[in-house]
This record gives C-alpha cells, structure tokens and sequence, in this order.
C-alpha cells in the first residue's frame, strides 16, 4: 500500500459531504423536495450517458435530460400503470438519434428513469425509514469496498470489465450491507430476512457499478464526466443505486415489501 492510493481521499471526502447534506435534507424533507432532486438527478445521468456514448450529440444531450426529468416527475404523480409506459418515452427519443450507441442508451436511460421512479415511490409510500435503509445499504456497499480494496487489494473480481474492483471489496461491500441489515432488522418488524435481502441489494449495487464500467470501458472513457470533484460524473457516483432501485422495485412486484409489513416510518 502507497500513499499515492489514497491521494484523493480528502477531495472525495469534501464532495461526499456536499452530497450527503444535500441527500439528507431532500430526504428528510420528502415530497416535492424530494422529486425535484431525483429529477434533477435523472436528469443529468442521461446527459452524461448520451455524453458518453455519443459527444457530437451536444443538443439532443441537453433535450433527452431535460425530458427525462420532466418525465419521471410527471410519472410518479400518476398511477402506476400509466406511471410506468411513460418513463421509455426519453428511451424512444434518443433511438432516433444515436444510431448505433442507441441500444446501449435505450437500455440505461429506461434503468436511470426505473431508478429515480422507484426511489421516489420509496419514500412517497413508506417514509424515511425504507429510503434511508436502501441509501445506506448502498452507501456501506461502496464505501466498504472502496476501503478494503484499496487498503487489502488481492484478486481482481472482474478485471475486464472493471480493473479496480477486488474480491476483498466486494466482499466487504456484502458484510458492510448484512450490518446494515441487522440494523434495520432490529428496530423495524422486518426481521432476520432482512441481512440477507440487505446482501442481495448490495450485489445488485456492485453489478451496476460493473455494467457502467462496462459501458465506460466500450467507448473508451474513464469517467462519465467531470461534475463531482474525486468521484467523476454523477452516473459514477449513483450507478450502484441505480441498480439497486431497479431490483427493489422487480422485488417489490412480485413479493410484498417492505419486510414484516412495516408501512410508513
């Protein structure tokens, strides 16, 4: 272990504070506050990603965002069933556009939008306090691993596809989560089912974070972009919740959630 592993250790942890203000009081505020962020969220994710895959696209980049969050605000105010169909509007948009990067586009900004309607719906239904665990089950994951990769290394999870990740992060990421887990299981009816769904989740975090470095790595680029200081782009910061999102809401329509039928908190 170098010093140079750890050089941007303090930028990461300034801009992480920033976001973690901002987080916390959207968060605890809820409602319109609360979508108007993961709006804007949504929003600049689908600029970065058709950035990413195409960069001569400089004005549909700036259309598609802004139609992707007028679409997820519009669809979480309106029943599920006509909710949902709307949010591949953003998707069939940009298929008229990028030509050969479009199945690639099409594929994640209907991921990027499922997200930001799964986590508004999170906590417009249950409050702050399944919200709360899905952001820290994340949160855990990454910083777990960001930490006991860099400070264990050891073999590469998937090299290939994403070079930094190691077995001894993601592995830490799962315990972080199953912690965070037994938390909640703790002081919420959820019950012991819940470490083990909390290490799912977690899983589906690390897989976004390898789908986006997939992405990266196809078109040849290190981050998604410049706008968060030591952390990249905001695709880099939230693919984890983005993937996270999408699988709790599949879980959500096939089983009842949350656990132990805890409603509002």
């Amino acid at each position: 272990m170098t010093t140079r592993q750890w050089d941007d250790l303090n930028t990461r942890l300034a801009t992480a504070l920033a976001m973690v203000a901002v987080g916390v009081v959207a968060v605890w505020l809820g409602g319109l506050w609360f979508h108007a962020l993961i709006g804007l969220v949504c929003a600049l994710m689908v600029w970065e990603l058709v950035c990413l895959l195409d960069d001569t696209q400089t004005n549909a980049s700036v259309v598609l965002a802004g139609v992707a969050g007028a679409v997820v605000l519009i669809a979480i105010e309106l029943p599920m069933a006509l909710g949902l169909p709307l949010l591949i509007v953003p998707a069939a948009l940009g298929l008229m556009r990028l030509r050969s990067a479009a199945p690639l586009y099409a594929a994640f900004a209907v991921m990027i939008l499922l997200a930001g309607y799964g986590m508004m719906a999170l906590r417009d239904d249950y409050g702050v306090t399944w919200i709360l665990w899905l952001i820290l089950v994340v949160v855990a994951t990454d910083v777990a691993g960001y930490f006991a990769g860099r400070a264990l290394g050891g073999p590469k999870f998937w090299p290939k596809v994403s070079p930094k990740k190691t077995w001894s992060g993601t592995l830490a990421g799962w315990i972080a989560a199953a912690l965070v887990g037994a938390l909640f299981a703790a002081l919420t009816p959820a019950g012991a089912g819940l470490v083990a769904f909390s290490v799912a989740v977690s899983l589906a975090s690390q897989l976004g974070d390898i789908c986006e470095s997939a992405m990266k790595r196809h078109v040849g680029a290190k981050d998604s972009s410049q706008l968060l200081p030591g952390h990249g782009g905001v695709l880099d910061r939230f693919d984890g919740m983005l993937a996270a999102s999408v699988f709790l809401v599949i879980f959500g329509l096939i089983v009842d959630f949350p656990p132990g039928g805890l409603g509002a908190g």
